[in-house]
């Protein structure tokens, strides 16, 4: 197991290795985020979602985690139900061999969803019965569409099988993989309370020096309007997190899409912070927490789509590199995530990464009715 985690001076010495990609900010600190205003953390960070099942796929990704650290990103996403585990061990092997020393990497996983041991059993019901009903892992009433489930006994559990898929002691950011999802089958109320001792459980976790800070990364809840049945409110969560460990809590990271197709966390004042009305982006500034953007490539849908004004606003060669600069662009979002399971992959994509951010008048201009 690796010992440590992400650090000033571990993120400060991989951010100097780069120095062309410094002058161009592409290291940046998250500086209104507490437990992680020191770190240097790279505006593009590495996805690991999508993928077959197989070998060759671990391998590939591997690779691409290895091209990823070499060419300037140290910031690794996963979930431990991503590829059924593997796209974890992926990462994992990637850490075994480095020669990047643990103190300049942000790692983050998930946790949330059931998930299979890298296949498919042959029994799927009985092997989850087994291994987390029986077991007394997931809480019966607490299992929610056969899938989701967010019980204090279930993230310790999915927290040890990620620290041991990772082979780290440290994991720096452990998110609830979309909460929203309970609120289909119980009411708000029961949502809170299974949420405040979710965060209690976890706050634990940060004592035990497993975690260095939590969040939760969502598909749906943040981008909704307020009368959404899955909406979540970030104020009232953070809340929440006070009421568990006050100034002190560890309630620091979320994580939703933000692209040109889906621009909700800047474009939709859907959050209250106080009496004001604001977007997700700004209310998690005032609020403290770092927001890490997913899909910023739509999962590929934003490769040759795009109008081509947006390349020229964004002063851009191809509509990848258009949607990527938008992406880790967005005021206040700490890193912009992709998807990149081969390392051709990563060599395109961390091209823009050369350039500057954005121009904020020309970026905001992307949001006004064209002509």
């Amino acid at each position: 197991m690796v010992r440590g985690h992400a650090s000033h001076s571990g993120t400060a010495r991989f951010s100097a290795r780069f120095p062309k990609l410094t002058a161009a900010g592409h290291f940046r600190q998250p500086e209104h985020v507490p437990h992680l205003s020191h770190l240097w953390l790279s505006s593009i960070g590495i996805g690991t979602y999508l993928g077959e099942v197989d070998a060759a796929t671990d391998q590939r990704y591997t690779e691409a985690v290895e091209e990823a650290i070499a060419s300037g990103v140290n910031v690794l996403d996963s979930a431990i139900n991503y590829r059924f585990q593997r796209s974890e061990r992926s990462i994992g092997a990637v850490l075994k061999q480095t020669q990047v020393r643990r103190d300049e990497l942000l790692i983050c996983t998930k946790a949330g969803y059931l998930t299979y041991d890298a296949t498919v059993p042959a029994d799927p019901r009985r092997y989850f019965i087994e291994e987390y009903i029986d077991a007394g892992i997931v809480p019966r009433e607490e299992l929610v569409a056969g899938m989701h489930c967010m019980a204090p006994s279930y993230l310790k559990n999915q927290l040890d099988r990620s620290l041991g898929n990772l082979g780290v002691e440290t994991i720096d950011v452990f998110y609830i993989h979309n909460p929203e999802q309970q609120l289909g089958d119980v009411p708000r109320d029961t949502f809170h309370d299974r949420l405040r001792r979710a965060f209690a459980a976890l706050e634990e976790q940060v004592a035990a020096e497993k975690i260095r800070v939590y969040g939760i990364a969502t598909w749906n809840g943040y981008r909704q309007d307020r009368s959404a049945k899955d909406y979540l409110d970030l104020a009232e969560i953070a809340a929440i997190a006070h009421d568990v460990r006050g100034d002190g809590h560890h309630f620091r990271a979320i994580q939703l899409p933000f692209s040109l197709g889906l621009p909700e966390a800047f474009a939709k004042d859907n959050q209250r912070v106080g009496a004001r009305r604001v977007s997700l982006l700004t209310a998690a500034r005032e609020l403290g927490i770092a927001v890490i953007g997913s899909a910023a490539l739509l999962q590929g849908k934003l490769a040759g789509r795009l109008p081509e004004f947006v390349r020229e606003r964004l002063n851009c060669e191809t509509d990848a590199e258009a949607a990527i600069q938008f992406a880790r662009s967005a005021p206040a979002l700490t890193t912009a995530l992709v998807g990149m399971s081969r390392k051709e992959h990563v060599k395109t994509n961390l091209k823009v990464a050369t350039r500057p951010m954005a121009k904020m008048e020309e970026w905001e201009s992307l949001f006004q009715k064209q002509h």
